[in-house]
């Protein structure tokens, strides 16, 4: 049975195994994500038992809109809703702001819309990055 905390505090193995599960470059800066997580306004997690499944993670300004960072889900446990109810769960913390933003990959755009979010017409997501996924 999955259970879901809202947390800060992950393991570097935790964080490690999760990240890589998805093939997710970040994965490979485990201690970096430790201290991000701490950073996060709001973190949603997803546990079967002690093992880490998935989170989701939203930075905010206080009041107006808040920016969904990471969401993922191991490989084992997708396709069972813990993506969806993490982002329910965002939806519902955040139900007064006036925007929630995601950065959806083309091949996730589907899952984001059956989650409620909308894809813009007239703008792209921009990076200066070091990551490679």
């Amino acid at each position: 049975m999955i259970s879901y905390k809202n947390t800060h505090n992950f393991t570097k193995k935790q964080l490690e195994e999760l990240f890589l599960s998805v093939d997710w470059s970040s994965g490979h800066f485990a201690e970096k994500l430790v201290i991000a997580m701490k950073n996060f306004k709001t973190v949603f997690s997803a546990w079967d038992g002690d093992k880490l499944v998935g989170m989701i993670c939203v930075m905010d300004d206080g009041i107006m809109t808040a920016y969904v960072h990471y969401l993922l889900v191991h490989p084992d446990y997708q396709d069972k809703g813990i993506g969806h109810e993490l982002v329910e769960k965002v939806k519902k913390y955040y139900e007064d702001y006036l925007r929630i933003v995601v950065v959806a990959y083309d091949d996730e755009l589907n899952f984001y819309e059956n989650c409620g979010f909308e894809k813009a017409d007239d703008a792209s997501a921009m990076f200066i990055t070091e990551l490679w996924t």
